[in-house]
């Protein structure tokens, strides 16, 4: 009976140092995701900008 309790003391604090792992993964994973999707808006930001310069460019050309 006291080996099975050792043993699942010890699974039990396997799974918390696994939980604890993959809270931290998790935490880090939406780090860069926030990071990603302001850079994705950023870009995004850079095209649209880019995009009406170009129209705009487009536009005064002589049309023949």
């Amino acid at each position: 009976m006291e080996e099975e309790l050792t043993q699942l003391e010890n699974r039990i604090e396997q799974l918390i140092a696994l939980h604890e792992g993959i809270k931290a993964d998790n935490r880090d994973l939406r780090s860069r995701l926030a990071k990603l999707e302001a850079d994705n808006r950023a870009q995004g930001d850079k095209l649209r900008l880019a995009t009406e310069k170009l129209e705009s460019l487009l536009a005064r050309l002589p049309q023949d």
